[in-house]
């Protein structure tokens, strides 16, 4: 009955999504496109913004050319750059205070996801001035227009500049948790190769793998249109052809740009087709112990492919065909294993780890709860996991 229950829940949901509001962002593509935003944020009659980024960003001097130019537009800004990685609710409520201050009327975010999911929540906040964050926690919270909000990706790897989500972490409870809301997708996005020119290889690595994550978990999801669909086969063809290549030759633009294009395609296919419980046991693991994301994210995507078993063999074999792995007289079976193996040997040629260190036995009760209760009813994963199921993968993750 469970899994009947879930079921229809999904099939509910996908069929609601298409009366959602649903919209695309703006683009700005190619090198040197950042230098287009001020423009664009003036012609939207925006004179003060809130730029929220982080210490890292600010120390590299990344943002030093756009600040001049939004300067030289005559717009004010204010930046906010304490943002962790898995930004919390502190965080949000201290941008959100800037915001208001300053009398702020656009959010730029500048950075990797992070970045991005504070400055959504910012904008959530900005909405619903009267409803804290967890009470925004899940789908369809906010239903308010917000300031418009430009997003500037400086990893190719959440696609957070696509999608109507916002994953927060409560620092006192541990709890990681999204706000979804198609209110929520940034109205413009600049995806500029010279801004991740220098990201370090091991950056390069996991948020690579993050994008091949949401490609491959909204691909063999039940709730794909045929938009989604696509999505997800281009943005898996361009990371196997680009992210060894980017990982390994940082500087080279064309492949710096296709990740880039991936990790958008790959954010545009989860935001309508949802993620699977790779995602739900990430999130714990960010929550718990603050594991990036995206590291996070490609240690476990090998073991939830195995352990899906049969349920995946038909839609792994068609990526495996796409990227060209295996032989034609392989069974879908064998395609499918070649095409895990292919994900594996990707995250060891990046220097990935296996395990994720720091488990503490007596958090993964608590861990199977929230896992399962983010990921059930909501998500359409190919196989309905149960309490047995994830402790199991909690016990095959850890070191």
């Amino acid at each position: 009955m469970y899994k009947v229950y879930c079921r229809s829940f999904q099939g509910v949901m996908k069929i609601a999504s298409t009366f959602m509001p649903w919209r695309e962002p703006e683009l700005l593509v190619g090198e040197n496109s950042l230098k287009e935003l001020p423009k664009l944020i003036k012609q939207n009659k925006i004179d003060s913004v809130l730029i929220v980024t982080d210490q890292g960003i600010v120390s590299v001097g990344l943002m030093d050319k756009f600040l001049i130019d939004l300067r030289a537009e005559g717009i004010d800004y204010f930046i906010y750059d304490k943002t962790v990685p898995n930004p919390t609710i502190d965080n949000i409520e201290e941008a959100f205070q800037m915001f208001t201050a300053y009398n702020c009327n656009g959010i730029v975010a500048f950075g990797g996801g992070s970045p991005m999911d504070c400055a959504k929540g910012v904008g959530a906040r900005a909405a619903r001035p009267n409803k804290s964050i967890p009470q925004m926690k899940g789908v369809l919270k906010v239903l308010k227009k917000m300031p418009p909000l430009f997003a500037i990706p400086t990893t190719a790897g959440t696609g957070s500049e696509a999608t109507l989500a916002a994953v927060v972490s409560n620092s006192e409870t541990h709890e990681k948790y999204a706000i979804m809301d198609t209110s929520l997708i940034p109205h413009y996005a600049v995806l500029d190769p010279l801004l991740i020119v220098n990201l370090p290889p091991h950056i390069t690595a996991a948020t690579g793998i993050d994008a091949l994550t949401h490609a491959v978990e909204a691909y063999i999801g039940k709730s794909n249109t045929k938009e989604t669909t696509q999505y997800s086969l281009d943005a898996v063809k361009l990371i196997f052809e680009n992210l060894y290549e980017s990982y390994t030759n940082g500087t080279n633009i064309q492949a710096r740009t296709k990740m880039q294009k991936a990790a958008y395609l790959a954010g545009m296919a989860f935001t309508r087709a949802y993620v699977g419980y790779v995602h739900a046991i990430a999130h714990t693991l960010g929550g718990f112990y603050s594991v990036p994301h995206g590291l996070a994210n490609a240690i476990i995507l090998p073991y939830v492919l195995e352990y899906y078993g049969e349920s995946v063999h038909k839609p792994l074999a068609e990526l495996a065909e796409l990227v060209g792995i295996g032989d034609p007289a392989d069974t879908t079976e064998q395609k499918a294993v070649k095409f895990i193996e292919a994900v594996k040997d990707l995250n060891d040629s990046m220097a990935i780890p296996k395990k994720v260190s720091g488990i503490v036995d007596s958090d993964i009760p608590v861990m199977v709860e929230r896992a399962l209760k983010e990921a059930n009813p909501l998500y359409p994963v190919p196989r309905i996991l149960n309490k047995d199921d994830l402790f199991t993968l909690y016990q095959l993750i850890k070191e």
